[in-house]
This record gives C-alpha cells, structure tokens and sequence, in this order.
C-alpha cells in the first residue's frame, strides 16, 4: 500500500513537472514569432508572460520539493554514517517516511544497532582477553608472520626491556623466511624457535639460556584461514626449578661420593681382618682405628645431613638468651690455641673494649659457627701464617650488629668459586682428596643457615694467595 502510494505521488510530480517544462518551453518557442507579427498584441504577451510564470514556479515548487523528500533526508544520511565511521556508534536516524527514504533509515538504524551491539561485544572481549593477559605470571609475546611485535602481555613487555639492554653475539642462522631478515623484532634467543614454528607450522617447545637465567618457552603458530600469519610465545622462568633441580641431583651424587669412600675404607679393611691379613696385634689394632674413624667420619656426615634437613625445614631447636660475645669468642679463642701452637700457626684475638652484648641468641648455635670457621680456617692456612679473630659493632640501615671477622693467610678461594661456597657439597677442591685438607662441604651451608635462623648476615671475600675473609653479622636486637 505505501508502494502505491509512494508511486501515485510521485507521477503526479512528474507530470506537474513536465506541464510546467512545456509550457516555459511553449512560451520561450513562441515569443520572438509574437513578437513580430502580434507587436501590438499586449494581452497576448501577458498570457505568455503568466505562463512562464506559471511554469516557473511549478518547477521553483519541484525544486523545494526535491530538496525537502530527497536532497535533505540523504544529506542526513550521509551524516549519520559519518557518524558511524568516527566510531560514534550510537547514532540512530529521526525519518519517519513511508517511501524509500524511510526504508533506507529503517535499515540504517537496524544496521548501527547491530554494529554496536558487534563493538561492544568485541570490546568486551578484548577486555576480558586483556585482564586474562595481566592476570599471567608468564610472559606472552606475539608476533606478526615479519617478527614484529604485535601484542605482550605486562611480564612480556618486561622482559622485553630487559633483553633490549642486552648485547647478543651476532649468529648465523639459516634463515627460512627471508622476508624476516632485517625487519624482525624476535628477539635473538627466540629467533631460533620463531622461524622453526613457521617453518614446521607446529607448536615449539625449547628451553632458552639467557645469561644466568632459564626460560621454557612454548611457541605456537597463529592461523588466519589456511596461512600462517604469525606466532604466539608463552615464556615461564624456570631458574629457580632449574637450580634445584640440579641442586637435588648433585645432592644424591654428592651423598653418594662421600658415604662411599668412607663404607670403601670400612669394607676393604673389615675384609683385611678378616682375610688374617693382620700379622701382628699392633696391625689388627691400627685396622680397626681406621674402620672406627671412618665410621665417626660417616656418622658426622649423616648427623650434618639431618641438621641442614632439619634447619632449611624450619624445624632448628633455637634456645635464644642474652649472651655475652667477648666471652665466647674469648672461650673458642682459648680452645683454638692449642691447636694453633702445633700447627705453628699465630692465631691473634683482638677483642673488643666494649660490651657485645646479644638480647636473643643460642650461645651454643654460635659456637658451632664459630668452630666452623675456625676449622676451615686452620684446614686452608699453612705453618708460619696468621689466623686473626676481629670483634666489633657497625650500625647498617639504622640497625645495630655485632660485627665479626675472620681472617686468614691460607691459599685464598678462587672467584669462580667464591659465590657458591655456602651451597651443599660444595668444594673448591674438586678432586675431593681423602686427606685433613678437605671436609664434607656441609660446614658453611649449616653455618649460612645458622646465621639466617638470628636474623643476620654472613660474606666472605678472598684472593688466591693471600686468604680469605669470613664477615659475621648479628643484629643486637631480634
């Protein structure tokens, strides 16, 4: 019913039109030929005159009318549609008409409306996408099927920065892409692994070693229909598992090393006995002393293991009482000195002319510390040299310690093995000859956690042949 009304409308404009075109035509046509043979004819010109009158104003009326149905509304139109195009989605159309104009804003509005119900809905996903993104402990990086990239996550763009700083060693690689040369924003360790994704168009999976750090890394290759439009890299630090990982194998095999030689020496002298190898009383007495000592030496190791178990479980006795610190020094000090005289070593105590006093401390926890030091400070420091024990106090952060220094002239640590001496089983003497030059490995780690246990701090500091400096730091308060 609007169609035909729409039409009827629409032909009587067009033949109002075309009478009106007629008729300044008819009148355009005949003037000159009035002019010459109806000179003196007024009322006729009048007539032609009014018609083209007439016949003006229709077409001044078509005009108006144009402007008002057609021209106007479409100017509206294309408004709201630019509108739309700046992002102004909630633009909606007022014409109320019954031709196709209205029809056309009819579906326009059903049209913006379902593009903005599709934004806000993206939107929503981009935001939610977004916050699971923040919300990773991992790194994500994306990149484009050039290597630029094109999406992180805060933890990627993190590490990013980090690498940036970085100076990589130029590698030759044998590049599958070409088009990735000289535009890629990989970065140098994930190279590899990027253009091994591309190429196999599979997901990737590699460990990454970035100086001391270690990143598993899983990459996977982003699809657009059938093509490869680039890859997504999920990176997780694994150093720390790395590190105890490798902590809990060398743990077995150096638990293994060291209960070994000892249960040798045991069983092959043990089999001597038994075998009547011993010829003498004398020789069966100094086969069983070995077996004794080498049983005390594996018992010592156990009993050590079980403490540093104990200790990094958090399950150390600790009878923390005021204690009195010149006084212990001065009593391990005096229990040293024996020592000292036949191995011909000078061992010196400067002690300090105030009160050390501790408010929370195991004397007997400390003394073992102390012990310790000391004892690997006699093992390392030949005949003739000096072993000196400093006492004092220092103020770090606003926060009083008693500050305590040992210091030998024994053959020094090396600085490669310096940072790693307080870790289990470590040794600088990797031949781990049987012998009084070389312990357990244990000692240090017990006396760190020791340390640790009252809230202080424990360095040390060396120089091959010249000694080492072990710096002993406990807080006077807890």
């Amino acid at each position: 019913m609007n169609f035909w009304r729409s039409l009827v409308g629409k032909l009587w404009v067009t033949i109002i039109c075309l009478v009106a075109v007629v008729l300044i035509t008819l009148g355009l046509f005949l003037l000159p030929y009035i002019d010459s043979n109806f000179a003196n004819s007024g009322a006729i010109k009048r007539l032609f005159l009014y018609t083209c009158m007439i016949g003006f104003s229709l077409t001044t009326f078509f005009a108006l009318f144009l402007f008002t149905k057609i021209t106007q509304p479409m100017h509206r139109v294309i408004e709201a549609a630019n509108d739309i195009r700046r992002g102004e989605y909630s633009t909606r159309l007022t014409l109320v008409t019954s031709d196709e104009i209205g029809q056309l804003a009819t579906s326009f509005n059903h049209m913006a409306q379902e593009l903005e119900a599709n934004i806000r809905s993206l939107n929503h996903e981009k935001g939610h996408l977004s916050s699971v993104l923040r919300s990773m402990s991992d790194a994500v990086i994306t990149f484009d099927i050039e290597g630029k990239i094109i999406l992180t996550n805060p933890h990627g763009q993190a590490l990013l920065e980090t690498w940036s700083d970085l100076s990589w060693e130029q590698e030759s690689e044998t590049e599958l892409y070409p088009e990735v040369v000289g535009q890629s924003n990989v970065p140098p360790p994930l190279r590899p692994l990027f253009l091994s994704t591309l190429n196999q168009r599979g997901d990737q999976r590699s460990n990454v070693h970035v100086r001391q750090g270690v990143w598993s890394v899983h990459m996977a290759p982003l699809y657009s229909e059938d093509n490869i439009r680039g890859a997504v890299a999920v990176l997780r630090d694994v150093t720390e598992e790395v590190r105890l990982e490798k902590m809990r194998t060398d743990f077995v095999a150096n638990v293994s090393h060291e209960i070994r030689t000892p249960l040798s020496m045991m069983q092959g002298y043990s089999e001597a006995l038994l075998d009547g190898m011993a010829s003498s009383p004398e020789e069966s007495s100094e086969l069983v002393q070995v077996i004794h000592d080498e049983s005390l030496r594996m018992g010592r190791l156990v009993k050590d293991l079980l403490d540093l178990a104990r200790m990094e479980a958090g399950h150390t006795d600790i009878m923390k009482n005021q204690l009195d610190m010149n006084e212990l020094l001065e009593r391990v000090y005096r229990k040293f000195s024996v020592r000292a005289k036949e191995r011909e070593i000078d061992l010196q105590f400067n002690k300090h002319s105030d009160v050390l006093q501790l408010k929370a401390a195991d004397e007997d926890k400390l003394e073992q510390v102390l012990t310790n030091l000391l004892d690997n400070a006699f093992r390392h420091t030949p005949a003739g040299k000096k072993i000196i024990i400093l006492a004092g106090s220092s103020v770090l952060e606003g926060r009083r310690y008693v500050e305590i220094n040992i210091r030998d002239e024994g053959v020094g640590i090396s600085p490669e093995d310096l940072p790693y001496i307080f870790e289990r089983f470590y040794k600088a003497d990797k031949a781990r000859v049987r012998g009084e030059s070389v312990g357990t490995g244990l000692g240090l780690a017990i006396v760190k956690n020791i340390v640790e246990s009252h809230h202080g701090y424990i360095s040390a500091s060396s120089k091959l042949g010249e000694g080492t400096t072990f710096t002993l730091r406990l807080p006077v308060e807890k």
